[in-house]
């Protein structure tokens, strides 16, 4: 018999409390309790990195740790990276970068690379190719290369400001 407890996050900048059952990814909590499908489901054993979160600014394969573990810590996905602080929403340099390289190709992989390309340039606003490469092995896209996602982050990297 499993216990349903309420945890709380805060979502994107938003404080959000729910219930869930112990072990159930976070992934699973952000798409099925909060209804934000940005964060993909795809491998299921955290090969594919389609279901990368930010918590505590840390790239984090939300499949593979429990919401629990989320509790009481800060989580962004991807629909929480474009600034919405004026009448607008501005999208974050990476996902323009996906935008004006073609970066997306089916799109599937996308909210994974943006997120990690996020955490990325934090540590690195201006990596080589090669730090791409290494930073970004963790996300699988099952298209057809890498070229356009690296075009991406290097647009990314030049309109980047932290």
């Amino acid at each position: 018999m499993s216990a349903i407890d309420d945890i709380t996050i805060e979502l994107n900048g938003e404080e959000q409390t729910f219930s869930v059952e112990p072990g159930v990814p976070l992934r699973d909590a952000i798409r099925n309790e909060l209804e934000l499908t940005g964060t993909k489901e795809a491998c299921e054993v955290g090969e594919c990195g389609s279901c990368m979160t930010l918590v505590e600014g840390t790239p984090v394969k939300s499949c593979l740790i429990p919401a629990h573990q989320a509790d009481g810590k800060a989580v962004t996905t991807v629909e929480g990276l474009a600034d919405r602080s004026d009448d607008g929403e501005d999208l974050h340099p990476v996902q323009e970068g996906f935008i004006e390289e073609f970066g997306m190709q089916c799109g599937y992989c996308t909210p994974g690379f943006v997120v990690s390309s996020v955490a990325m340039l934090e540590e690195n606003p201006d990596p080589s190719r090669e730090e791409m490469k290494q930073y970004l092995k963790g996300n699988l896209c099952r298209c057809t290369g890498y070229t356009k996602i690296f075009d991406a982050v290097e647009h990314a990297a030049e309109q980047y400001d932290g």
